[in-house]
């Protein structure tokens, strides 16, 4: 059941002829490496000094917070008396979760009504789901982390009733989707987010990195995602590619612990650093990594790639099992969420925007529990209460 992709010198040359032009480093060419990696803050890793300097730019500024708004001020005024549905992928997802909570959020700030239903992570589940959001008659249906193709039947009657959809996570890509339908899907840039994740390994390791993935390949958006991880980090001579565990979200805390305690007994000391495409995986890693005596702010140093939840912030912030993570902007996103259902509601065009990649480590986790930035509640307000035009 697990994807295992052991790296081989060369065998990466395929994939980093992919990878984006922007992500590219001229004269640095992935290969492997022999032994354990060295310890953080150790030597760089041979071959790769372009690699790494980008790397540790890149991380400094998405570090920086940014007190300034730069979505939509401009916009429709509210639409009354409007009801959503949130179909859930699943609730224990964390990202899931927290985009549901600012929905809701949102929701009573414009006067509108919520409800909540959860597709317990599964294809069977999320199809009953999406059909008991139908038979709810709402006005609009969030797509909350899963591929509507999934529910391609119930995507078209949605079409017929004339209910609007709006992604989270739900396509690979920000922005109105035709096939799937969607008025908008709401996310980050997912090749930010892959790249800023495989830069913090880079620079954390100094270029020298023995790597684990850990990913969800029954979702389309995060095996793109970890997909993408992999190709950023082929771009270091220096980071080896030590396996690609796969393991569905909803089985997180049934098969991470003894997932993690293989990769131990394979690799040992070799295994220096983890990114995953969820931070859930690492509060289910924490006790194989207990019982194997790894001390918390030890190897392997871990890395979410999304999305950034309470949990996640507190073991970063302990440094139990989790260094860093690129923390989606949950309650933002959910308040633009709303507003982009006010403006298919209003017949106005979806907003285009798209919130830029953060990034959180033990060194900048001060007291916070979230990546919430300031701004967007004002804003939001501002346009539902009076328009701005569009």
């Amino acid at each position: 059941m697990h994807a295992r992709r052991r790296s081989r010198p060369g065998g990466r040359a395929a994939a980093v002829a992919l990878v984006l032009a922007a992500a590219l480093v001229p004269g640095c060419e992935r290969g492997a490496s022999n032994g354990a990696a060295p310890s953080p803050g150790g030597p760089a890793g041979p071959g790769c000094p372009a690699a790494l300097a980008r790397a540790e730019d890149a991380v400094r500024r998405a570090v920086r917070p940014d007190p300034a708004w730069h979505g939509p001020v401009r916009g429709p005024a509210a639409v009354p008396g409007k009801d959503l549905v949130v179909v859930a992928q699943t609730m224990t997802n964390p990202g899931v979760a927290g985009v549901a909570g600012g929905v809701r959020e949102a929701a009573g700030a414009i006067g509108w009504g919520v409800r909540v239903v959860d597709g317990q992570g599964t294809p069977a589940g999320i199809e009953a789901a999406f059909g008991e959001a139908l038979a709810l008659r709402p006005a609009g249906i969030v797509v909350a982390g899963f591929d509507p193709r999934l529910t391609s039947r119930q995507v078209t009657q949605a079409a017929e009733r004339r209910i609007p959809l709006v992604g989270w996570h739900a396509v690979d890509a920000p922005g109105p989707s035709t096939a799937p339908r969607l008025f908008t899907n709401v996310t980050t840039r997912v090749e930010d987010v892959a790249r800023i994740s495989a830069d913090w390994i880079v620079a954390h390791a100094r270029g020298s990195a023995g790597v684990v993935v850990f990913t969800d390949a029954s979702v389309p958006f995060a095996r793109h995602k970890s997909g993408l991880i992999e190709r950023e980090l082929a771009t270091c001579a220096g980071v080896r590619l030590l396996d690609v565990e796969n393991i569905p979200l909803p089985d997180t805390s049934s098969r991470t612990p003894q997932a993690v305690a293989s990769l131990l007994s394979r690799f040992g000391r070799r295994w220096t650093h983890s990114v995953a495409i969820n931070d859930v995986y690492f509060a289910d890693a924490a006790p194989a990594l207990r019982a194997a005596r790894r001390k918390g702010a030890g190897a392997p140093y871990n890395i979410g790639a999304g999305d950034g939840d309470p949990s996640a912030f507190q073991r970063i912030r302990d440094r139990q099992f989790q260094a860093a993570t690129v923390p989606e902007p949950l309650s933002e996103q959910g308040w633009q969420i709303v507003d982009e259902f006010n403006r298919a509601f209003s017949g106005a065009p979806a907003s285009g925007y798209v919130a830029p990649v953060h990034l959180t480590t033990t060194d900048d986790v001060d007291g916070a529990s979230s990546w919430d930035p300031p701004g967007y509640r004002a804003a939001y307000r501002r346009i539902w209460r009076a328009g701005t035009g569009d």
